[in-house]
């Protein structure tokens, strides 16, 4: 993809702005050293784990900058139409002869350089991303293959000597700012093998404590054999989800899935950290803003005998399999090195139909450049299937069905199998329907039949959130719910579905952007059986689905409660809470019913407001696609918000019982609390945080004066209704920008917000629950 004038054969470069974003012209090189334009640059570094050295290599004399001294292991420009990840592994194959695939490149920072050198010849304006590549040991000089034109020698030195000479500008080594900006390479390295074992143990073992160990149970009586036969099968089923759900949070994530597991035992940190990672599935933890709490030195090592030239007596390279400290908010969905610039441009390049497949819930994004380079370097292994023949453009989008073949393949066995033994019709058909939809990636008619689903044994199984991708907001992870109906409160709960009309037509939003269709929502209780997939960190209590917005307008959304849930974290979390932060007239006011209630209305009011939208230039569009990667934090804020409102509109039409009319606020209250302390990352924690602070700020919360909460209820009212006003008007115009506003003013961590959680810290009240599922574990190991 490089572009190269045809004349001369200069290399041309994408020229940028002083803060790094593509300008949309490309100049030959001469041109932009000439004349200073910004442009971009790889970085790549070598270090030797059991040496603590780095590599480094001596520049050719007859280079243009630098000649002839001691620099990064491997450097390039980025072509323009390259991408960052696919040129750092170019440069490292073509200067040095190592080819190694993505995962052993760990991006750790992005530098700007700028300088000038060469009597003022050479201006050098260059943001470089830097990468760190891991190896177990040094290579062996004689492996790499050095390009004479670019690389005279190469050779490794310790990273603290290094810093040194760097420090004291030696005249043999390429200068850096090691006290700027390059000094967070050798902090970073610091940091990773000097750290004390003890203190990192107690670190994890206070992360921990922040979940509660609870054991769901649930009444299997009443459950037919058929089903129990099936049950089996579907929990081989939710085990692919599981399966999936790793790889699509980042590519490398499940084989440290599986070196974490094997080496569980080897010490008493190494317990601790497969312990953590169990819960949060990934090296981030969801309730410390995704914060990493392992780095690439824990990960996986990797044997690849064929990355370097033969050596007698070497086995080959030994890399770690890297992830970046910050997670990545494209997920696994997109390029690591993609950003919305360069999506959107190859977005306004396709058809309408590819347009609604790149942004669509079941596709990846992929690179040509990456996939060329992966057949050029393992042509042997990598299939030889034709992407986007004739384009201009990088970026390609892949099938789930396509991109996850084999594990839906597998899943799709089981769900039909399961399908062979259920009792019920509609569980056979929405299980042969979800079986097939996996296949063909078509999930509409399996998601009719979920929600039709009218069964003892419940399931939910497929690709449905999409909190995920918080790049675009735009790509489903695949997950597993699988319970046992409580008839007796599912019976209960048909009120709600049943006036979902009623309270759209009378939301505190314009009636030019009301919806005369609203369908009623049914609603299942269930206790939960087991789970899978997409459930890391806090557990949910309660879904919506689909959130196709086809289904959505046509046929309205169904509802699963999670009762066992739900009452283990009002038991574990909200009622201490409230003893420790609601005020002690106020505290009776906390009950199950009223959170329970207020949980069901969040999840109805997902099902009501604007989803298919039409902008103010006619287009049609949907709230999901205008407001990208806010949508999430605005619907989650909206559902809770509009659901306090909903239930006083519910109430004052003397449908539910005025006794809960306070309740609800208190509880909900002490609910902020609760979801806040999942992180202002998470979808959830965001639109809590909008909550409060908004609520706050209009008087309907109080801060006592001894740092106790209460509700004024003669201001709750219509704060909420205003909130609720301005979310669902910002919802119908598709209006991002006024969205990002609200969201930057209301969407932190305020003093109020503060002064709960340091008392709550004070006391260790959990944050959220771990479910361990003993009814499933006993019924496996009678199979067994």
């Amino acid at each position: 993809m490089a572009e190269v004038d045809a004349h001369t054969q200069e290399e041309f470069f994408d020229v940028l702005t002083k803060t790094g974003q593509k300008t949309g012209i490309s100049k030959p090189r001469g041109d932009v050293h000439r004349e200073g334009d910004y442009h971009r640059a790889v970085h790549v570094w070598i270090f030797a784990e059991s040496t603590q050295e780095l590599l480094i290599q001596r520049r050719a004399d007859c280079k243009d900058s630098w000649a002839g001294l001691w620099d990064i292991s491997s450097a390039g420009h980025i072509s323009a139409g390259d991408s960052s990840l696919v040129t750092a592994r170019r440069e490292l194959q073509e200067e040095l002869g190592v080819t190694l695939p993505k995962d052993a490149f760990e991006m750790i920072f992005v530098f700007l350089q700028e300088c000038v050198t060469n009597d003022g010849k050479f201006i050098n304006n260059e943001f470089n991303d830097v990468y760190l590549v891991t190896t177990v040991d040094p290579i062996p000089l004689e492996a790499f293959t050095l390009q004479e034109t670019e690389v005279s020698a190469v050779k490794y030195i310790s990273y603290e000597e290094y810093r040194s000479l760097l420090a004291k500008e030696d005249l043999e080594y390429v200068p850096y700012d090691v006290n700027g900006e390059y000094g967070q390479l050798f902090d970073i390295i610091a940091r990773r093998y000097k750290e004390n074992t003890i203190a990192r143990s107690l670190s994890l073992q206070k992360q921990l404590q922040r979940y509660a160990p609870v054991s769901l149970s649930a009444e299997l009586t009443g459950l037919p054999d058929a089903d129990r036969e099936a049950l089996v099968l579907l929990i081989k089923a939710a085990a692919i989800m599981d399966e999936i759900f790793y790889l699509q949070v980042w590519y490398s994530n499940p084989v440290l899935r599986d070196w974490l597991k094997e080496h569980a035992d080897a010490s008493q940190l190494d317990k601790l950290k497969w312990m953590y990672y169990v819960i949060n599935k990934s090296p981030w933890s969801s309730l410390d803003e995704n914060e990493a709490f392992l780095t690439t030195a824990d990960s996986a090592i990797k044997l690849l005998p064929e990355a370097t030239r033969p050596v007698t007596g070497w086995k080959g390279l030994e890399y770690k399999a890297a992830f970046p400290v910050l997670k990545p908010p494209g997920a696994n969905f997109y390029p690591p090195d993609m950003d919305k610039v360069e999506f959107e441009l190859w977005k306004t390049s396709l058809t309408e139909d590819q347009q609604e497949a790149a942004t669509g819930f079941f596709t990846v994004i992929k690179r040509n450049s990456e996939f060329s380079l992966d057949s050029s370097l393992y042509s042997s292994t990598v299939s030889s299937t034709n992407h986007s023949v004739g384009s201009t453009h990088d970026l390609y989008s892949v099938p789930f069905s396509q991109e996850y073949n084999s594990s839906l393949t597998r899943a799709a066995e089981f769900l039909h199998k399961a399908g062979d033994f259920a009792s019920s019709p509609s569980l056979k058909r929405f299980l042969h329907s979800k079986a097939d939809a996996f296949l063909s990636n078509d999930y509409y008619d399996s998601d009719i039949a979920w929600m039709e689903l009218d069964s003892k044994l419940d399931v939910t199984i497929g690709p449905y959130e999409t909190y995920e991708d918080a790049l675009f907001g735009y790509k489903a992870t695949f997950e597993a719910f699988i319970g046992v109906r409580d008839d007796k409160a599912t019976a209960q709960l048909k009120l709600f579905g049943d006036n979902l009309q009623v309270l759209e037509q009378n939301l505190p939003l314009d009636n030019m952007y009301k919806s005369k269709d609203v369908i009623s929502a049914p609603i299942r209780v269930i206790d939960l059986l087991y789970n899978a997939g997409d459930v890391k960190g806090p557990q949910t209590v309660a879904f919506n689905l689909p959130n196709d917005e086809r289904i959505v307008k046509d046929r309205g959304t169904s509802m699963v409660m999670l009762k066992n849930i739900s009452e283990a974290k009002f038991k574990h979390i909200l009622q201490p809470i409230a003893d420790v932060c609601i005020t002690k007239e106020q505290q009776e006011l906390v009950d199950f019913e009223s959170f329970f209630t207020h949980t069901i209305c969040h999840e109805c009011c997902h099902g009501i407001g604007p989803h298919s939208i039409t902008l103010p230039n006619g287009r049609k569009s949907t709230v999901r696609l205008e407001l990208q990667e806010l949508h999430s934090a605005l619907e989650e804020a909206k559902a809770d918000i509009v659901g306090l409102w909903a239930l006083k509109f519910l109430i004052h039409k003397d449908l539910l019982p005025k006794t809960l009319l306070k309740s609800m606020y208190v509880s909900f209250l002490a609910g902020c609390f609760r979801s806040v302390r999942f992180g202002l990352e998470e979808a959830h924690g965001k639109g809590q945080a909008l909550q409060f602070n908004w609520l706050y700020e209009k008087g309907a919360f109080i801060l006592n004066p001894e740092e106790t909460f209460s509700v004024d209820f003669t201001k709750v009212e219509g704060a909420v209704e205003s909130l609720s006003r301005e979310i669902l008007t910002i919802q119908a115009k598709g209006d991002k920008e006024a969205a990002n506003l609200l969201l930057q003013k209301h969407c932190k961590l305020s003093d109020p917000l503060k002064v709960a959680l340091q008392r709550l810290e004070k006391i260790q009240v959990p944050v959220d629950i771990v479910p361990t599922f003993s009814v499933i574990d006993k019924i496996l190991e009678q199979r067994c």
